[in-house]
């Protein structure tokens, strides 16, 4: 029984960097990285060698060679040469009898990986590789400790011949089939979440385009009014700061939409809420225009500011103001207001919408990964910006009712400006 415990407690050792990973990054924009395999893979060799299972005084068997070549797989060649050097040091401090049978076990299966891994990467059938070096390394186990330590085997069969073997298998197995998934699973979402970017933003693009169409052709009207009457100095300088004016406004919301279409980077810092919703409300202006829907903003009075990345959060709003736009535009009079305010040290924004709204199960689903209340959508815009949400500490709640429209309430954490 207390075997069997050793054992189990192994197979949730390997499942630390799965773990880690769910958790670190759940609400991340990009997938894992070699900083990542290292740091998880160590804290996992180190727990399992420090309660390895044995039967035998100093002979101790554990997941290491697994947790190599994962690094291995995930990591890279330098990676797991550093993990193979950090197992090394610290069998020879844990010592025993067996400490020069586990030093050659180490370099052994480091070669047997070197030689797996690059058949695993590049064939489609991983389950029978990973089987495969499962098998190898429970067969080095076994063949050296019978070659040193014969007696051990034979009092022992059953220790050698299943304990060993199952802990190899099923350690390898859990983690790198489960550890892939989430990897395949995390790709997935952020290239289905940049192509929504890239829909959207070509949405946007369409109206802008008719949006500067309009004051390219003033301009255009009044430089033809200046031709045809250079002589008047004063209807010249009106035309001209006219025309200017017009040009500046073009260039303000055409820079902020390139500014929302660049890739994303990784920072947080103190952003007024107030002065990014002027901007986006400036670049979706046209697109309501052209779904003749109003879009109403009432800001607060005083600076609002969060601690957030400033591009992700003009994209959730862009995201947000699309969605509520879109459910208006077959309603007469559509509207979608946008108020902000402060309450119990939180920023609160609400968009409100008198479209088509939701029904109590349409809420619930709010947010899943392909669930959208439109025809030819995917949801995935929501999802993205529900994510960034959460990962800036804030939360999202939602009012809605069939015909009579929806409302969403953001809430931030509030951060005084120093």
């Amino acid at each position: 029984m207390i075997l069997l415990k050793e054992v189990i407690l192994q197979m949730f050792f390997a499942l630390t960097p799965f773990v880690l990973f769910n958790i670190y990054y759940r609400d991340r924009m990009r997938n894992y990285s070699r900083a990542f395999i290292l740091v998880t893979s160590s804290i996992c060799m180190f727990l399992a060698m420090t309660f390895a299972t044995s039967v035998s005084e100093g002979v101790i068997f554990d997941i290491r060679h697994i947790i190599v070549f994962f690094a291995l797989v995930y990591g890279g060649v330098r990676i797991a040469l550093v993990l193979l050097i950090e197992s090394a040091l610290y069998r020879y401090y844990l010592g025993g009898e067996g400490i020069w049978l586990a030093l050659l076990a180490l370099v052994v299966t480091f070669s047997i990986s070197l030689l797996m891994y690059r058949r695993y990467k590049a064939s489609y059938r991983k389950t029978l590789y990973i089987f495969l070096t499962g098998a190898l390394f429970s067969l080095v186990a076994l063949g050296l400790t019978y070659l040193y330590f014969p007696t051990y085997v034979s009092h022992h069969p059953a220790y050698y011949l299943f304990v060993i073997p199952v802990q190899n298998f099923v350690g390898i197995w859990l983690l790198l089939s489960l550890f892939s998934k989430c990897v395949s699973d995390k790709e997935l979402f952020i290239r289905h979440a940049q192509n929504e970017k890239i829909e959207t933003m070509s949405h946007v693009a369409a109206s802008l385009a008719h949006e500067v169409r309009n004051p390219l052709t003033a301009v255009k009207g009044f430089l033809r009014l200046i031709q045809e009457n250079p002589e008047n100095i004063t209807k010249t300088d009106q035309y001209i700061r006219i025309s200017m004016d017009e040009i500046q406004r073009t260039e303000a919301i055409l820079t902020e939409y390139l500014a929302l279409s660049k890739p994303l980077k990784e920072r947080t810092e103190l952003i007024n809420v107030c002065d990014q919703l002027y901007v986006v409300r400036e670049v979706m202006l046209p697109f309501a225009n052209m779904h003749n829907v109003e879009l109403e903003l009432q800001a607060y009075e005083k600076p609002v500011t969060i601690l957030a990345n400033p591009d992700e959060f003009k994209q959730v709003l862009v995201n947000f103001i699309k969605n509520a736009i879109e459910a208006c535009e077959e309603t007469v009079n559509g509207k979608v207001s946008l108020s902000l305010f402060i309450e119990k040290s939180n920023a609160m924004l609400i968009i409100k919408d008198n479209g088509i709204g939701m029904d109590e199960g349409q809420i619930k689903r709010l947010g899943s990964i392909y669930f959208s209340t439109k025809t030819s959508g995917t949801g995935l815009g929501l999802t993205y910006s529900y994510h960034v949400i959460h990962a800036f500490g804030g939360s999202v709640s939602v009012s809605s009712k069939p015909k009579v429209g929806t409302k969403f309430t953001i809430t931030f954490p509030y951060h005084a400006q120093p």
